[in-house]
């Protein structure tokens, strides 16, 4: 493809820190120096009482489901449009996920579901913040709060987005960073999992490391460490965080570069938008994110497949997203939906993602444009 969907890169001293982890640290293994500068980097920016860094974002929601000791028969209410991690951290539990629809304006949970389809079961909230756009933080927190719920937020995609005056992930108890390669940070594969409740801690410490009691020991508390609870390996190894410390280092930067892509999608597609074509992201929305995608909500799914199609003809690989869960055969065994899924199944079927990475160009946006324009002004399409 001459414009990849994603293009992971080299920003700062990615090089230079994994070097410094095999020849200064020789230390490969998990819980070095530079997994140290990525949890102090993490702790301070965000403001956040402990960060764990872990190898995916899926194993920080593993975490999450373990520290918050979700068990069989708990439910937690989530959305079906999301990643299968959101869910499979919890059904590994033994727990069912309770799928509520989204809303049409961020594609996130509905807030206005989320006390509705409660129970006596119910265990936790996980509010997922699509594209680093926040969802209405207070309205789930506050609803939390009345019945007694964990708030454990996927902010995989959300890494220095904001709600209100706070960082995403550290807003409910607890909250899930990844940084694969497809985020605005990465370290190929990595995630971290954000302690708010400080009340958690030591717990998350022991399941963190394997379900042992070693923080303890290294703190001089003890003159050795056992096995003391469940808990597993969570941890990346050092060359992984060397890289992460080095992107992380850049972040700023790399959200502020990718924001002024999103701007000039938005700015470049908006008379076709207007025209009825499609629908993009609104100017709200956009002002709220960390600029980790742009995309657009074809009028139909044969559209859709068509202008993929288009583009990739074009050298352009833009893509689809999330099969709703609930529709999924894993789904329809582990979960239960609770009222319907209009929004989630409609757009799952219009929604395309297009290119966008550091490093992208402005000509570059600019083809994906020309080629967007071009199949809506070809006759067959109006």
């Amino acid at each position: 493809m001459k414009i990849p969907f994603n293009k992971p890169c080299i920003i700062g001293h990615e090089l230079d820190y994994i070097r410094q982890s095999i020849i200064e640290e020789a230390h490969l293994a998990s819980n070095g120096k530079f997994a140290r500068l990525c949890q102090n980097w993490l702790e301070e920016t965000l403001n956040c009482p402990r960060a764990f860094m872990a190898h995916s974002c899926t194993a920080a929601l593993e975490m999450a489901a373990l520290v918050c000791g979700i068990g069989v028969g708990d439910e937690i209410i989530m959305p079906s449009f999301t990643f299968v991690s959101t869910a499979n951290a919890f059904v590994l539990r033994g727990a069912v996920p309770v799928f509520v629809d989204i809303r049409p304006d961020t594609l996130n949970l509905n807030e206005e579901l989320v006390a509705q389809a409660i129970t006596e079961n119910t265990k936790a909230i996980v509010p997922v913040h699509y594209a680093g756009v926040s969802c209405e933080m207070s309205s789930i927190v506050n609803v939390a709060e009345k019945h007694g719920l964990w708030v454990i937020e996927d902010a995989a995609q959300a890494l220095l987005s904001r709600y209100k005056d706070r960082h995403l992930g550290t807003i409910g108890h607890l909250g899930c960073l990844s940084f694969h390669e497809t985020k605005n940070i990465t370290s190929g594969e990595g995630g971290a999992l954000l302690l708010n409740d400080r009340s958690l801690i030591d717990r998350a410490e022991v399941i963190w490391d394997k379900g042992t009691d070693r923080a303890s020991f290294l703190k001089g508390q003890s003159d050795r460490y056992t096995w003391v609870s469940i808990g597993s390996s969570f941890c990346p190894g050092e060359m992984v965080s060397a890289f992460l410390f080095a992107q992380l280092e850049k972040a700023h930067t790399v959200i502020k570069a990718r924001k002024r892509k999103i701007y000039q999608y938005s700015e470049g597609l908006r008379s076709l938008s207007k025209e009825g074509f499609f629908d993009v992201p609104s100017d709200s929305s956009i002002n709220r994110s960390n600029g980790h995608m742009f995309y657009v909500l074809c009028r139909s799914q044969n559209e859709r497949s068509a202008l993929i199609q288009h583009l990739r003809n074009d050298g352009i690989l833009a893509v689809f997203h999330y099969v709703p869960l609930h529709s999924s055969p894993a789904g329809k065994t582990y979960g239960r939906v609770f009222g319907n899924m209009h929004y989630t199944e409609m757009i799952s079927r219009r929604l395309i993602r297009l290119p966008l990475y550091y490093g992208i160009t402005e000509e570059e946006v600019s083809a994906v444009i020309r080629s967007i324009t071009a199949f809506y002004t070809q006759s067959s399409v109006l």
